[in-house]
């Protein structure tokens, strides 16, 4: 047993043991980690960052940016083999009865190279860009879902990604071949008792004495692609010493590995094609090559890769919402109650005004994302998040009014519809698909912190130590005389601007007053932000409810001046797109002073007080009169560190024949 094994000890929640280098952190330590990888400066320009500080930098994304024309037609090509491949040889209705991806399906997306569409062509790959790769997910999930989740944790956040930014030539060369060729990879930092909490990795990495490598020891769970991933991106703590840096590092393992074992393939109640694992490592060697990016370095790693990793998921919710546009128009007008097409009655007219809108929103976000991050000139982390955010939480909304359109017929199985002869829309299977992507790459809560956190960057750079109660009394000067010279440039910005100009925006037409009233909003959101900062100083990252607010304000915006852009450079080919576009920012307006009003207008100090007597049992006697889950096992399972006594599940896809 190594030393790091020996210093384990049961933690205190009774979730497993933790190595000494994680322990059970302090909310402090917790944060200083987190904070530790994030990336600081902010070489290149951002929209989202500008927006957040009041400053509409509308020339950062108009004119509409372009894709290169030799990219588009090799993409083309390959999206038009990709999309008649997935339309004659892929069953999505049978993934979903039969909770699996058939090995055929996997050899003729290799055969297409849909496993190398974001690696670089000289290994092999497509090399397609962010706006084509994304159409490709888009097209993939409408088929089934599953399949843009096995594409997209391969590629996204799998080995490629993190070798691409990080990678040795020589690590390039060894594996993004095979990748490219049809060999999966899989993600692997989440475990039993670490989602978003990282300073708490039990996973170990313990050099071995000759030097040559590490031995992996750890259990990982959620590992979407981890029954059928022949390469792994692993995240372990390897412990300090003397002359050792130490800290949580990424390795490519492969995943046949000596001392690996996929003990299950977990079961959610949607994407039921996931190939999703419980993965043990005992003693498991890694060569010392197969380290990316040097030790330490592992969680700023995998932050830097999901800021266009991010952009595979709100792909395949502007696919469901696209999706649900066609059903949702085509039933509405077939559909007759009470003498007229359920579309005309106002109630469900005011849903598919909304359908139609979001999605237009959603799919000029994501592709001005796509477009800004394949320029390369542009810093997108604050952009990808909020594209990520707000097509996660749209598209379930769509989702749910969808099913509402549909009414019975939108809560039956597909299968159960066509069994009674009727078109078989499945519907509650989108509902049940896309509620993991507020979970996915980062919880809706965890991304409103992850945004905030960027939004104020300008102000705890400036701020940092007034606000540090570490900090002594010469820091805090020296904080408020810099903080001073700030404020005196930045405050003033603030209240005058071109949005009040009634002429100004001219050159869009029709949608001017919705970018003249982004600029406005943009500096009332900053004003909020300062005012937030004044009062609550310190306490500022606890108010997670009000932050929210701000993010979600922002994300509004960012998708008003996105849609207004898109629309304008596109109407001689579509000038109906003015129309979404219109519509779109006139319901995105009413709900940006919604939450401007929930900013000071709000519950959330009683939710806070009302919560902790939740917490301790004070009104249990609610809970009465109904059979609650048995209370023999944890909430989260209790593992030992060692080798495996479970069967080894991984399933492993036959070679071409």
């Amino acid at each position: 047993m190594t030393t790091t094994q020996n210093s384990r000890s049961e933690s205190a929640d009774g979730a497993g043991p933790l190595p000494a280098e994680a322990g059970q952190v302090s909310e402090k330590e917790a944060r200083q980690v987190a904070e530790a990888a994030r990336e600081t400066a902010w070489d290149r320009p951002s929209f989202g960052k500008e927006l957040f500080l009041g400053r509409f930098r509308l020339d950062l994304i108009n004119p509409w940016p372009r894709a290169k024309p030799e990219d588009v037609e090799r993409a083309e090509e390959f999206l038009g083999a990709f999309g008649a491949y997935l339309d004659s040889e892929v069953d999505g209705a049978a993934i979903e009865r039969d909770a699996r991806i058939p090995d055929e399906v996997f050899h003729g997306l290799a055969r297409l190279g849909a496993f190398g569409m974001k690696i670089d062509r000289r290994y092999g790959g497509l090399g397609l860009s962010n706006l084509h790769y994304c159409r490709a997910l888009m097209r993939a999930g409408s088929v089934n879902p599953a399949i843009s989740a096995l594409l997209s944790a391969h590629q996204s956040i799998g080995v490629p990604q993190p070798l691409k930014m990080f990678g040795t030539p020589e690590q390039k060369q060894r594996f993004l071949p095979r990748l490219a060729a049809g060999e999966v990879s899989a993600f692997l930092l989440t475990e039993p008792d670490v989602g978003s909490d990282p300073a708490r990795l039990a996973t170990t990495a313990e050099p071995t004495e000759d030097g040559t490598g590490y031995r992996l020891n750890g259990l990982k769970l959620w590992a979407t692609n981890g029954t059928v991933a022949t390469l792994l991106v692993v995240m372990a703590r390897v412990p300090a010493a003397e002359g050792r840096r130490g800290g949580i590092t990424a390795f490519v393992v492969e995943g046949d590995s000596e001392g690996i074992t996929v003990e299950r393939r977990n079961a959610f109640v949607g994407l039921r094609g996931l190939e999703n694992s419980l993965t043990r490592f005992h003693d498991v060697f890694v060569p010392k090559e197969n380290v990316i990016g040097g030790e330490g370095k592992g969680l700023k790693i995998a932050l830097t890769t999901l800021n266009t990793g991010r952009l595979s998921l709100p792909a395949m919710c502007v696919g469901a919402g696209k999706w649900s546009l066609n059903v949702a128009r085509e039933w509405a007008a077939d559909r007759v109650q009470w003498g007229r097409p359920v579309g005309e009655h106002e109630a469900v007219a005011k849903k598919l005004a909304f359908i139609a809108a979001t999605t237009y929103g959603m799919e000029s976000m994501l592709d001005l994302c796509c477009l800004l991050a394949d320029d390369d000139r542009n810093d997108i982390r604050i952009e990808a998040a909020l594209v990520k955010l707000y097509a996660s939480e749209m598209a379930w909304k769509i989702a749910d009014e969808l099913i509402q359109i549909r009414g019975g017929r939108g809560y039956e199985t597909a299968e159960s519809l066509a069994a009674r002869g009727e078109r078989p829309a499945a519907v509650e299977q989108l509902l049940r698909d896309l509620r993991i992507n507020r979970i996915f790459e980062g919880s809706t809560e965890i991304m409103h912190l992850l945004i905030a956190r960027e939004a104020v960057d300008a102000h705890l750079s400036v701020a940092g130590d007034i606000i540090d109660p570490d900090a002594g009394l010469g820091r805090k000067a020296k904080a408020g005389a810099r903080a001073g010279v700030f404020y005196a440039r930045w405050l003033p910005t603030l209240a005058v601007g071109r949005g009040q100009a009634p002429g100004a925006y001219h050159e869009f037409g029709p949608l001017a007053g919705h970018l003249r009233h982004v600029e406005r909003a943009s500096r009332k959101l900053a004003r909020s932000t300062f005012y937030a900062m004044s009062r609550w100083q310190g306490k500022m990252e606890r108010k997670q409810a009000f932050l929210g607010r701000v993010v979600d304000i922002g994300a509004e915006l960012f998708a008003m001046s996105a849609v207004c852009v898109r629309a304008t450079a596109e109407r001689a080919e579509h000038p109906e797109h003015v129309e979404l576009a219109d519509l779109f920012c006139r319901q995105a307006r009413l709900r940006v002073d919604e939450l401007f009003t929930g900013l000071w207008s709000n519950t959330d100090s009683l939710d806070v007080a009302a919560a902790k007597r939740i917490l301790a049992g004070r009104y249990a006697s609610l809970e009465e009169g109904v059979v609650t889950p048995p209370a023999d096992q944890p909430w989260v399972a209790r593992w030992q560190p060692g080798p495996s006594t479970a069967e080894d599940v991984r399933r492993r896809i036959p070679p071409v024949g």
